[in-house]
């Protein structure tokens, strides 16, 4: 059976589900990209709630556009979640451009199955289905939103399909830290991530919204440009 592609699903995705409130955006904006090696790029991201009560979803969508010295990549992600947690059970994406490939996650009772579509032909995993685990793929940084409520000490289970790893991310400090946000400048709280030695930076503001992203180890920062509402 062909697979739906992530233009259809999005729509499915975002129509107003039986008896309940139409979707309503959390979150929404524009991220710069620059990574190692001069790539540069834009992640334009719309996060939106679906749902009340126990039939709420959370639908993280983006087109992310980067350009380096292979060439032009587009990335359209797109992440279904639960709202009580932030916990992830539906993932799809789709690389085109100098690379391609599509790939979806989805929660199956205690694992999560990802299949992975290449020019190297087709391959199947499967992960832990932990309590809370989030989705965090490469590349792509709104999905750090849905990491804002875990304290420090703690630590949040993590699925990055791209890379086929599963891991924890712990904070690891937590500090008050201004960001620059095209003219202005917010307050903005500093989480500091670690797993396995890597570090991972990430400012949020008081309402939980990202606002820079900093992964060291892969040269990449996501700097967003502005801040709706």
């Amino acid at each position: 059976m062909p697979r739906p592609s992530i233009s259809l699903l999005v729509a499915a995705l975002l129509a107003p589900l039986p008896g309940s409130a139409q979707s309503v955006v959390v979150d929404e904006g524009t991220f710069v990209v620059t990574l190692a090696g001069g790539a540069t790029g834009t992640e334009r991201f719309t996060i939106r709630r679906a749902g009340v009560g126990d039939d709420a979803i959370v639908i993280a969508n983006a087109v992310v556009e980067t350009r380096g010295p292979g060439g032009a990549v587009e990335f359209r992600p797109l992440l279904e979640v639960t709202p009580l947690d932030d916990a992830s059970t539906n993932y799809q994406l789709k690389v085109s451009g100098a690379e391609s490939a599509e790939l979806s996650v989805r929660l199956a009772g205690r694992r999560y199955v990802a299949r992975i579509q290449t020019g190297a032909g087709e391959e199947e995993r499967e992960f832990l289905a932990r309590p809370g685990t989030r989705i965090v793929d490469e590349g792509v940084a709104h999905h750090y939103y849905f990491l804002r409520s875990v304290r420090p000490g703690s630590s949040a289970p993590v699925i990055e399909p791209r890379t086929r790893r599963q891991f924890q991310l712990t904070v690891s400090s937590v500090t008050d830290e201004e960001v620059r946000i095209g003219a202005s400048t917010v307050p903005g709280r500093k989480v500091t991530f670690s797993a396995d030695g890597e570090v991972r930076h990430a400012w949020y503001d008081v309402q939980g919204r990202l606002l820079r992203l900093e992964i060291p180890s892969l040269g990449y920062v996501a700097h967003r440009t502005d801040l709706a509402g």
